[in-house]
């Protein structure tokens, strides 16, 4: 492209000059606009001021509107002598316009004039804006909170903005390009001389490459003092290079212990949200801050279901990684303005930072339901981890901080009884509903001390009719409240951490009672019982239950441990862990409800069970419905296939037994055959069913309009 090293070198200075040049301009021409803007908002500022200043003694006068008016328009006539006015406008403290004023530059610019009443500029921001060529200078009439109102003025920054940048490039280009000339004349003259020796080793190399003459030697006078130039600057940089370092390394020291003294105080060391210290404040300031403008302030409380059960089975790292994990999802998904925030332990706020519709509210809770529960993968074990979310409005409490965090709590709690991964919004009825809980919460442990549970026993019948087991379902039969449904304590029990507890005297007593069962009929007699999430949690069940087993000389196969789908696959690895080493004792497992969680064969074949118990949503519509006679059946085709024991549950008729008997179900457990009884009342029971059996084996099922006969 070039002739010559030295026209590639002049063309290159050339281009360095002109661009340096114009670099250089550029941040002259921006430098000077930030200088200009600075002069122009201080000038702007104090005029706002002493404007102000001047309208405060008429707005607090006594004389009348129309006088104030008057002297607000007096004085703001003196604004005349400012040119780059556009307008001025005095507002009342409920930001109504008093007086307006067109100043020299609008009465010059009518469309420009025209475009400031569409630039969006709150009032209530006392201070300078700059918006499409215009500055704003806001100012309070009077100090806060006694002010009376607020002034604002509108200067034309574009215009002269423009004239005096232009004006400074005229005045500079001419000087530019006579030093441009300079600079390049005396490029030329030094490239002259500074090449003469490159020019040489050229020559010396031709030399060599013609003649062939390796023995050739480059010499040049002056070459060593450059040499040592170079050596000298490279020190010197390295010196300088070295201090920079220091100081650097030292800033970053001085900013990182201001940053982690800030943290500290305001946010928490595990997630790095903000902590509960900071919540608080800012809820307050919130608060209040609502309560003047009557707005509300929505709340969002949400803890973690089944976080006790991971740290218990899975230790307090875990647990960390998944605080860690859940936080970080729910606060990327949170929008810019949002507050998330730990309360403590597994307990996490929100405070959304505009004042959500009950619609937007539902969508918010919907969306962090679905980020939190993808699965979180923890040393190689898959753990999904739900929230219940409580809601809770500030209106709705007076602005009261400490209620509306109560509230929050009770709908959350309300959540976590629903069945967990749901959200709540809090209502009135909620607070009894909330102190029933409480009650029945505290009273699990004296339950236990003062014997109020009681275990009822529900039969289990084979294809021949014949007595194989029961069901133990515990009872409770409380002094004030009277008799409370499991399907109510034990989700209390679940959500306070107690439900352990209550299982582990479920297994006691059927040990107990287990010796007085087996008298019933000359064969053995399994009793199944039922474990919840929480418990398969528990690092010492197994410890626990073997021990009891030795205690009262219990032969492990008389014992079946029940386990609903979503308990097993809320903590899959653990569970089938601990189902194992239960299974390896001697003991059964049952897989309870199956078909409507999350059955699928990806999972089955890989757990440890020896039943299937078959749900008896699927069994109670058997006469009539033939999507649940086309699961029972896939169900009952799959055990098989797996070599599974098959019971079904809640049989009530005839019809569902004879087309369970076809099909070829194993155990039959209903009202049918006999309700829930306590231990006392079995022995005045007939438990043989062998003649209902044999009718139905020798009678047709016949199926008319979708519902099926004898």
């Amino acid at each position: 492209m070039f002739s010559s090293v030295k026209s590639s070198v002049v063309t290159i200075i050339l281009l360095l000059v002109v661009s340096l040049t114009a670099v250089v301009m550029g941040f002259v021409l921006i430098e000077y606009e930030k200088l200009y803007s600075d002069v122009v908002e201080d000038n702007l500022s104090g005029l706002s001021q002493n404007f102000s200043q001047e309208l405060l003694p008429i707005l607090t006068s006594t004389q009348s509107e129309k006088a104030k008016q008057i002297s607000i328009k007096d004085t703001l006539m003196n604004l005349d002598a400012y040119k780059s006015v556009f307008e001025a406008k005095v507002f009342g403290i409920d930001t109504t316009i008093i007086q307006s004023y067109v100043g020299p530059a609008g009465k010059q610019d009518i469309l420009r004039l025209n475009k400031i009443d569409h630039i969006d500029m709150p009032l209530t921001d006392d201070g300078i804006k700059i918006a499409d060529g215009f500055m704003f200078a806001t100012k309070r009439i009077g100090e806060s909170p006694f002010a009376l109102g607020y002034i604002q003025v509108v200067v034309d920054l574009q215009g002269p903005l423009s004239a005096s940048k232009l004006s400074l490039l005229s005045q500079t280009l001419s000087t530019i390009f006579i030093a441009t000339a300079v600079v390049m004349t005396i490029a030329i003259l030094l490239l002259n001389r500074l090449l003469q020796p490159l020019s040489r080793l050229s020559s010396f190399t031709k030399q060599i490459d013609s003649a062939k003459n390796y023995s050739l030697r480059f010499s040049a006078a002056g070459n060593n003092e450059v040499v040592l130039l170079g050596k000298n600057i490279n020190s010197m940089l390295d010196t300088i290079n070295l201090e920079l370092e220091k100081n650097k390394s030292h800033t970053k020291t001085l900013e990182a212990q201001q940053e982690t003294m800030t943290k500290l105080a305001n946010y928490d060391a595990l997630t790095g949200l903000p902590n509960r210290q900071f919540i608080m404040d800012t809820l307050r300031y919130k608060l209040a801050e609502a309560r003047r403008n009557n707005h509300d302030v929505a709340l969002l409380f949400f803890d973690l279901d089944g976080f006790k059960s991971i740290n218990d089975s899975l230790g307090h790292e875990a647990g960390d990684h998944v605080l860690v994990e859940v936080a970080k999802r729910v606060n990327d998904l949170m929008r810019d303005g949002d507050l998330v925030s730990r309360l403590g332990g597994d307990e996490f706020l929100i405070v959304p930072e505009s004042e959500p519709t009950q619609s937007e509210l539902t969508v918010i809770c919907q969306r962090i339901l679905q980020t939190v529960d993808q699965p979180i993968m923890i040393k190689g074990v898959e753990l999904r981890v739900g929230l219940s979310i409580g809601i809770a409005k500030a209106i709705d409490v007076n602005y009261d901080l400490t209620d509306l965090v109560g509230n929050a709590d009770v709908a959350m709690y309300r959540s976590k009884t629903n069945g967990r991964g749901t959200y709540t919004m809090f209502s009135s009825d909620l607070i009894e509903d909330y102190k029933r809980k409480l009650l029945i919460t505290n009273s699990i442990a004296r339950a236990i001390e003062e014997q109020e549970f009681t275990l009822y026993y529900q039969a289990k019948i084979n294809r021949d009719g014949l007595l194989m087991g029961f069901e133990a379902l515990i009872r409770w039969l409380h002094p004030s409240l009277g008799m409370i449904s499991p399907g109510e304590f034990i989700p209390i029990a679940e959500h306070s951490g107690k439900v352990h507890v209550i299982s582990r005297w479920v297994i006691t007593q059927v040990c107990k009672e287990m010796q007085v069962i087996q008298t019933l009929t000359n064969r053995d007699l399994r009793i199944s019982l039922n474990l919840s999430a929480h418990d398969l949690h528990a690092a010492d069940l197994y410890d626990f239950v073997k021990k009891e087993i030795d205690h009262y000389c219990i032969n492990p196969k008389l014992l079946e441990f029940e386990i609903t789908e979503s308990a097993y696959l809320e903590s899959f690895q653990s569970s089938n862990e601990c189902l194992k080493k239960l299974g390896d004792l001697g003991c059964s497992i049952a897989l309870d409800d199956f078909g409507t969680g999350y059955s699928s064969l990806s999972y089955l074949t890989q757990i440890k069970i020896d039943t299937l118990k078959i749900d008896q949503q699927f069994v109670k519509e058997i006469d009539y419905s033939s999507r649940s006679r086309l699961v029972t059946s896939t169900i009952i085709d799959l055990a098989k296939s797996l070599n599974l024991t098959i019971c079904a549950e809640g049989i009530e008729s005839r019809i569902q037994q004879a087309y369970l008997t076809e099909l070829g179900c194993d155990y039959y457990q209903g009202f049918l055959y006999s309700k829930p009884l306590p231990l006392e009342e079995l022995f005045a029971v007939d438990f043989n069913f062998t003649a209902e059996f044999v009718e139905d084996s020798e009678v047709n099922l016949t199926k008319v309009e979708n519902v099926y006969t004898f």
